[in-house]
């Protein structure tokens, strides 16, 4: 090794490249990789520019788990070679200038490991019993979390030799060992004296954090283990020059960090595992934001210290470092094949990830190896090697490399049916595509473009020893930042967006700099003073000598109602290529953005196709269920359930309710003039529906049946005939009302899976005894091949009503505000009684008399109809879909992570925003403004405080207008959930008191709604009316808080951890509002920032009292 190679911060500078011996190169034609195939590959390694490798398990092993069961810690398994195999292997190595780490598996051995053996035979207590952990019941350690939930539902395995149980994290044949025997420990580190005295670089510790156990904690992360790192590095320390410790610890950055050890003393190198699957969603989102916050949420580490950065391995892209609402959006955009899904994880590898798109692969590399980190490359990624998902477990990711190709991919020539994994057959990475030698030849290729990058970074170790600090950027799809070392200075720009973009740049450090790009030399123009501004192309990327370029703008419009014209019939027009390509771009495109029930009128439309047509015939007349997809610029696509019928000019006015919204396009079909329209506004279109409901009628289609269902427990009424009608109001899905009895949605928005509210109001009605809710009479859904369902409309019973309760509300404001006005000018008003919960008894007495005892029982009653809601959802233990579940810790820390986005979203927004605000609200959006640490140190009490608390399925998006007063009750209606999210994310499960919040809000806004909406009250009044508007909505929503508690068995006190979950979902909602108002009627405005400036200062008030204490 050279003087370079033996200074002991190596680490810093190298280039790590991933593989498995089995995977490489087969030296002896048996099918398998060996140590002898991988010394033929060291020039090609050496060639790439990597100078160290990373090699997975080769130890003796029945290789159930891959070689991570392990029999025999100091040799090399049969299969790959011999001992001395390995040692000449390490000899080329070495002579090439590439390190070496391998794998240290501490924490389990395989079932067959020599140990287990011998210590499920003797007794317990007994030395070689103690090698392991052993328990009489499987009851202990019941707050440790399953890991495989794929394969296993506990961590206890009964072992009928020993007769009891032996703890596994992993899987059952993986044994843990017994860290608490001091024997154990020394065993193992005569495994790393072994391998060190050999020569290895260093070790991988896998699955570090899981060492110890104790009781009444979580096994993971324990202060054992941190311990028991410091004697493993002292003892490396001591003995052996510039050798290497690198951590598997999955954890939240601040607890991964604690893996170096506050004075360096424990790991050299951990893995960032939180940075790596938000580089995926921001390239996916087109935001910048999960990459900076994440990296902002991670505390300096030692100087010595590094870490690891990986875009893919030899395992499933672990999502345990995200919330949940982002693990659904990844799995969306990453899973799209449920076989990708592994674990709480994606099983792929990069190009297939990433849909081969050789800029996005570029794009991530490049940002791999410039943040702060030693970059990681997995085997076979630097040629863009495809995976198969459908092999199972994680082999899809561990197929044969793929050399040339010839035969077996030029891995091995053995017959191909003894390949330990089939090569890769799929027509886009089949392997006589995807290749070594075919790459090699051409210098356009991936693995040339990979050399080159490598090459300059190992030219500039800035990226591996530098500080960094984030560039802000106007544009937040553009990521910046700064890379410092000596007197080397990179300015790294990276475009996320499939578009190019254009951004301002802060480069108030960099006045009257000189830019050079790095990679071509280029110069660019001069920093001048500071402002930035340039322009990037589509997931393009800069490493900038200090910054730069230019700008580009586009611009485009469409409109009118279009004639489609054709010689084919109806009934075969859907199913022409042609006809279908002109309707999707000339019909849909301008019709969709007409229609009230189209979400995506702000959003840039990329393409519009039909994804789904189903056929049906009613009196011989051809309509269909058409389901189009929507493609945006930056987002997700979306579904939308449009049916369609012609119509004739003749007959237009008999059967349909003309109107901008019920016709498409006008059409002249085989020379017949008429309409395309949208079927829900045909009357014989929808009897039909109403009347196959009550039959119960099924529809086979070549690919699934559609379902018209009608509930067992409410029939559907048809004797007096069908009179429907559409009604007008003003919503993102269509409403019909039968017979004046029955109340049908048909979904306009719709995805392909189960709709939360579908699912929501069978189960109340079918599965619970809770009547407040409209009763379900029917549904109309479409089941596919695989299972899946699409839910195109829900019929309920029809709930005569006096209204939404938000009327009710604003009139107990109105009165309240009139008593107000003729009787307490000269009053002083009372001080706020500082309770969660408060009985009308204990209010003051001028609160009792102006909100009146009948509004105060109306009140009451909600907050128990809502508690009663919630029970009924949380009453079926057996139904997976809503069984409660408890809080975790890791789930209150990706809480406050969500938590954290939405505040910075959100004020980012009422910042920029200012300009839109009357004077009086730009005061106290400021104020609020210069909040933010505040607000988030309230939240950050949601993950520092241990709470016992359970999600279950709730509303989701509950208020005033989402309730109907009957005139003595109120029914909940509207299951759907909040509209901004995906049907998956609605159907998580949350907390209760989120819609508890939301409901006490809605009666903030009504309290403060009603002097905006009233236009009489004079100017000189608004100030003195909106201090006592504070009191209302203060003592009706604990009137609420308090009937609500009771109702639910809590009494009428809140524990600590309960009064701050409904503070943080309270605080939550009200800067959800900001968004809402901001972009809608920015006049409304005013109200969330009361709503933030009132619940900010009873939390410093209740702080302040508690300090007291």
């Amino acid at each position: 090794m050279s003087a370079k190679n033996t200074e002991p911060l190596w680490y810093k500078d190298a280039i790590i490249y991933e593989l498995s011996i089995r995977s490489f190169y087969d030296s002896n034609g048996d099918g398998i990789g060996d140590f002898q195939g991988l010394m033929q590959k060291l020039d090609y390694l050496e060639d790439l520019g990597v100078n160290t490798l990373w090699i997975l398990p080769f130890y003796p092993s029945p290789l159930k788990d891959d070689g991570y069961d392990v029999t025999d810690y100091t040799d090399v398994h049969p299969d790959y070679g011999t001992l001395a195999d390995f040692k000449e292997f390490l000899k080329e190595a070495h002579r090439r200038g590439i390190r070496i780490i391998t794998e240290l598996i501490l924490n389990h051995t395989s079932d067959q490991h020599p140990w287990f053996k011998k210590a499920r035979k003797s007794k317990p207590g007994s030395r070689m019993r103690d090698f392991y952990v052993w328990s009489d019941t499987p009851n202990k350690y019941k707050e440790a979390r399953v890991i495989f939930t794929d394969d296993n539902n506990t961590n206890w395995t009964w072992d009928n030799e020993a007769k009891a149980y032996y703890w596994h994290r992993f899987h059952a044949y993986q044994p843990e060992l017994n860290f608490e025997n001091p024997e154990v420990q020394m065993e193992l580190m005569k495994v790393v004296d072994f391998w060190l005295k050999l020569g290895v670089d260093g070790f991988r510790l896998s699955s570090v954090a899981f060492l110890f156990e104790e009781e009444g904690s979580s096994c993971e992360n324990l202060p054992q283990t941190h311990a028991f790192l410091k004697r493993l590095r002292a003892h490396i320390d001591r003995h052996y020059k510039s050798r290497i410790l690198l951590a598997e610890a999955n954890l939240w950055p601040e607890d991964a960090a604690t893996y170096f050890g506050t004075k360096n003393d424990e790991c050299h190198m951990n893995f960032y595992f939180p940075l790596m699957p938000r580089l995926f969603l921001g390239l996916r989102t087109e935001d910048s934001y999960p990459i900076v916050d994440i990296m902002e949420q991670t505390p300096a580490i030692p100087d010595a210290s590094q870490w690891a950065l990986f875009l893919r391995n030899h395992d499933e892209l672990g999502l345990d470092m995200v919330t949940d609402e982002e693990k659904d959006y990844l799995f969306k955009a990453y899973a799209t094949d449920a076989n990708a899904k592994q674990n709480i994880g994606i099983r792929r590898r990069l190009a297939p990830m990433l849909g081969n798109d050789r800029r996005k692969i570029e794009l991530l590399y490049t940002l791999l190896l410039s943040l702060p980190g030693t970059p990681i490359i997995y085997y076979g990624d630097e040629i863009g090697m495809g995976d198969n998902v459908y092999l199972g477990d994680r082999f899809g990711v561990r197929t044969p490399m793929q050399w040339n190709m010839n035969s077996n991919a030029g891995f091995s020539t053995a017959n191909p049916q003894r390949l330990y994994l089939p090569v890769i057959t799929d027509p886009v990475y089949r392997f006589e595509a995807i290749n070594v030698a075919a790459q090699e030849e051409n210098t356009s290729s991936l693995l040339w473009w990979m050399k080159q990058l490598i090459a300059m970074r190992k030219r500039l170790n800035v990226f591996g020893r530098g500080s960094m600090k984030f560039i802000d950027s106007s544009n937040a799809k553009v990521l910046c930042f700064e890379r410092r070392f000596d007197k080397q200075t990179i300015i790294v720009v990276a475009n996320l967006s499939q578009f190019s973009q254009y951004t301002t740049l802060k480069l108030k450090d960099f006045k009257n700099s000189d830019i050079t790009e790095v990679f071509s030399q280029n110069r660019f123009s001069n920093v001048g003073n500071g402002e930035y501004s340039l322009t990037i192309g589509p997931y393009g990327y800069f490493w900038l000598q200090v910054d730069a370029i230019e700008k580009k703008k586009k611009d485009e419009e469409n409109t009118e109602l279009y004639l489609h014209k054709t010689d084919i019939s109806w009934e075969r027009l859907l199913g022409n290529y042609n006809e279908v390509r002109v309707l999707e771009r000339k019909v849909f495109q301008t019709f969709m953005p007409k229609c009230r029930w189209f979400g995506g009128k702000a959003k840039v439309i990329t393409k519009v196709n039909i994804a789904k047509v189903i056929p049906l015939k009613i009196d011989g007349v051809s309509y269909y269920f058409t389901i189009v997809e929507v493609s945006y610029a930056q987002r997700l696509p979306e579904f939308y359930f449009i049916p369609l019928s012609f119509v004739s000019v003749d007959s237009v006015v008999d059967k349909v309710e003309y109107t901008a919204q019920s016709v498409l396009c006008r059409a002249d079909i085989q020379g017949k003039s008429g309409f395309i329209i949208d079927a829900s506004y045909d009357k014989t279109f929808r009897d039909f529906l109403f009347l196959s409901m009550e039959k119960n009628h099924r529809v086979k289609n070549e690919d699934g049946i559609l379902e018209f269902n009608a509930s067992v427990f409410a029939k559907i009424d048809v004797k007096k005939g069908v009179e429907s009608k559409i009604l007008k109001s003003d919503q993102s899905n269509t409403a019909i009302i039968y017979n004046d009895q029955y109340f049908f949605k048909f979904y306009r928005r719709i995805e392909m899976e189960m709709n939360p509210e579908l699912e929501m109001m069978r189960f109340l009605s079918e599965h619970t005894s809770f009547t407040n809710s409209p009763r379900y009479t029917g549904s109309v859904e479409f089941k596919d091949a695989s299972g899946k369902v699409v839910v195109f409309g829900l019929m309920q019973e029809k709930v005569e009503n006096q209204g939404e309760a938000w009327g009710m509300a604003v009139d107990s404001v109105g009165r309240f505000f009139e008593r107000v006005m003729t009787k307490a000018k000269n009053e002083k008003l009372p001080k706020l009684v500082n309770k969660p919960a408060i009985r009308f008894e204990e209010s003051p007495e001028i609160i009792q008399e102006f909100i009146g005892r009948g509004f105060y029982e109306r009140v009451v009653r909600l907050g128990q109809r809502t508690a009663e809601m919630h029970l009924a959802l949380a009453s079926d233990a057996s139904d997976a879909g809503f069984a409660p579940e408890a809080f975790t810790a890791n789930y209150q820390r990706a809480m406050y992570s969500s938590l954290r986005k939405l505040v910075r979203d959100r004020l980012n927004l009422l910042e920029n925003s200012l300009h839109k605000l009357d004077e009086d609200t730009q005061v106290l959006a400021k104020k609020i403004l210069g909040l933010e640490k505040t607000i988030l140190e309230c939240f950050k009490e949601v993950y520092e405080t241990r709470i016992d608390a359970v999600k279950t399925r709730i509303h989701g998006d509950f208020h005033l207008g989402q309730v109907l007063f009957t005139g003595k009750d109120f029914i909940i209606i509207d299951f759907e959930g909040e509209p901004g999210f995906s049907f998956s994310e609605r159907r998580l499960k949350k907390n209760p008191f989120k819609d508890v919040a939301g409901m006490m809000r809605s009666f903030h806004y009504a309290a403060f709604g009603k002097i905006l909406l009233n236009e009489n009250y004079r100017d000189r009044d608004l100030e003195f009316l909106e201090t006592w508007a504070d009191q209302w909505q203060h003592y009706v929503g604990r009137y609420y808080l308090g009937a609500y508690m009771e109702r639910m068995g809590l009494g009428n006190k809140l524990s600590y951890e309960y009064d701050m979950l409904v503070r943080t979902f309270l605080i939550e909602k009200a800067v959800y509002e900001l968004g809402y108002e901001l972009n809608g009627r920015p006049e409304w405005t005013k109200i969330p920032l009361r709503g933030i400036d009132y619940l900010i200062s009873r939390y410093l008030k209740e702080k302040e009292e508690r300090k007291k204490k």
